[in-house]
């Protein structure tokens, strides 16, 4: 099975991945990962495991439509059977996610569908509840929507703050999107749209 990975930051989900991949627990290929913005050390981290990137810098284009669509255009061309957003902050459009048939796997850092967005973790400080957890799931047009395949729940301590809750979220996250990508890559688990 073939991925390509989008990222827009550190990149440890995607190095939890390569580290599956290299120790011969995951046996997928990445074919490579992409970021929308310059500097990200998801991209640092694929350079020095060797993987092809590439970068598409969303503050280079005129209109989100122009960089939706060469985004796209990119991405196909190393033929992915899965598109994996791994801490990617862009929302690519129906017709992405159209192009891909159904095959762009997401995760977040909360229990969808409570507290989607970009700030999960901190809406759910804020709401006061005592437990949060991580969502894997197959997106669609909707923000942080889409069939849900993998959840896990993290007990929120008292006076935890969002840097170290999310820290917690993000060791579940890792082992559950390494588990989902080896469901898809044995034929456990299908893809929503065949």
């Amino acid at each position: 099975m073939r991925i390509v990975v989008l990222v827009s930051g550190t990149g440890s989900n995607l190095q939890a991945v390569i580290d599956a991949v290299t120790a011969g627990d995951l046996e997928i290929e990445i074919a490579a990962v992409g970021a929308d913005r310059e500097g990200t050390y998801g991209i640092e981290r694929s350079d020095e495991a060797g993987i092809e990137t590439f970068v598409l810098n969303f503050n280079s284009f005129s209109t989100r439509e122009e960089w939706d669509a060469a985004l796209a255009d990119k991405v196909a061309s190393y033929g992915p059977d899965v598109v994996v957003s791994s801490g990617f902050m862009r929302i690519v459009s129906p017709e992405f996610i159209e192009r891909f048939g159904g095959r762009y796997l997401n995760t977040h850092p909360a229990l969808l569908p409570a507290f989607p967005g970009a700030h999960g973790v901190r809406d759910a400080l804020e709401y006061g509840v005592k437990v949060t957890g991580c969502t894997v799931h197959w997106a669609d047009a909707g923000v942080d929507t889409g069939p849900i395949i993998a959840q896990e729940s993290v007990a929120i301590a008292d006076g935890e703050d969002e840097e170290s809750l999310h820290e917690r979220i993000k060791v579940v996250e890792r082992r559950l999107l390494i588990d989902v990508l080896r469901q898809l890559a044995s034929g456990e688990l299908k893809t929503p749209v065949a």
